[in-house]
């Protein structure tokens, strides 16, 4: 199959470049390459094999650079950070990049007969019903105290009411989701959505905004002080993470059933077994790193900061076959192990 992955430079397309190439497909990625590190990326994508095309997607005219057609277009590309815009500042950015941007790729995708796989994100539910649940407040993390509409003790499904406030990453991404949903219906297209949690693994770029895992893991590896921010300034809030490489094992599945759908919506992340409090993580990275550093507290929420997100799954397991394999402790030890392989080749970036 021959594919495009949008963002292929980046955390999540470059692993699936790699991925989907050693599985013998033929795979295209289109970057501009303005995120630091993604240079890095880009040589490993090359040396495994993946053809790369210079390109922003906020530029039509850049998709002609592409040859030839392609069978399905990964859509990974986007500012990921939900604080971005908070105050003002580059909102505009956010918007070309996430909303007119993804409008780009679904209208390449329209012209050329490309089948969509779009990388959405679980902060298209709103921080601000999240955080009017009930929980109760257990020794290492917050728990849900009962279960509501569309969120239960196993996490939040994709029934969760949409109403309120997601950030203006959050709401980029719904809007996307909103346009591919009209796209695949209007033209027939063949499209999936993935709604995905916090992403983890070997080749992050941990920035504590977007790849909080690998932060925290990077944190204790270089020996840097720490602060635990909002809900008390304990740590107890809770995300799951999910493993790159089971991200990719999904896509795949996704991939050779593309054709029987039309924009539906599927959580995808890492549940309830693998989900962490940043207390509980810090026990973790203290065990597999050694090392033990100074953690702050700040009790005050930051912008669109979450007490607990956790996912529902739901329908996404028995649809495809799938479900999350690797642990937590796998998560961040498979980190920890190519952190210290490349700290040669990475300190710069983990300690600016």
């Amino acid at each position: 199959m021959k594919i495009l992955i949008t963002g292929g430079s980046g955390f999540v397309g470059s692993n699936l470049a790699v991925y989907l190439s050693q599985k013998g497909h033929q795979v295209t990625c289109l970057d501009n390459l303005s995120r630091r590190g993604s240079e890095i990326l880009l040589s490993r994508i090359l040396e495994l094999g993946c053809d790369f095309v210079h390109g922003d997607i906020r530029n039509p005219e850049d998709f002609g650079k592409l040859k030839g057609s392609f069978d399905t277009l990964i859509e990974c590309s986007a500012e990921p950070s939900v604080l971005v815009g908070t105050e003002g500042d580059d909102a505009r950015y956010m918007l070309n990049v996430n909303l007119a941007g993804s409008l780009n790729c679904f209208e390449y995708a329209r012209k050329t007969g490309a089948g969509v796989i779009f990388i959405s994100t679980s902060r298209v539910y709103p921080y601000t019903r999240l955080n009017e649940l009930q929980f109760v407040e257990r020794d290492t993390r917050f728990e849900l105290k009962e279960n509501s509409q569309g969120v239960s003790i196993n996490g939040v499904s994709t029934k969760f009411d949409l109403k309120g406030a997601r950030s203006l990453y959050g709401a980029t991404k719904l809007a996307s989701e909103v346009i591919l949903e009209e796209y695949a219906h209007s033209y027939n297209m063949p499209a999936i959505i993935n709604r995905c949690g916090v992403i983890a693994g070997p080749w992050q770029l941990g920035k504590v905004d977007q790849g909080v895992f690998t932060f925290w893991l990077t944190a204790h590896y270089f020996k840097k002080n720490l602060k635990y921010i909002g809900f008390g300034g304990k740590g107890k809030q809770v995300r799951d993470l999910l493993h790159v490489l089971d991200l990719c094992e999904l896509v795949e599945k996704q991939l050779a059933a593309l054709p029987k759908y039309r924009g539906e919506v599927f959580n995808s992340g890492g549940s309830r077994p693998v989900s962490l409090s940043l207390l509980e993580t810090t026990a973790l990275c203290e065990e597999i790193t050694g090392n033990k550093v100074s953690v702050m507290q700040s009790p005050e929420n930051r912008p669109a900061d979450v007490i607990w997100y956790v996912t529902d799954n739901g329908q996404t397991e028995p649809e495809f076959g799938w479900k999350p394999k690797r642990t937590p402790k796998e998560i961040l030890q498979d980190t920890f192990n190519w952190i210290k392989e490349n700290e040669s080749r990475f300190s710069k970036l983990f300690n600016s």
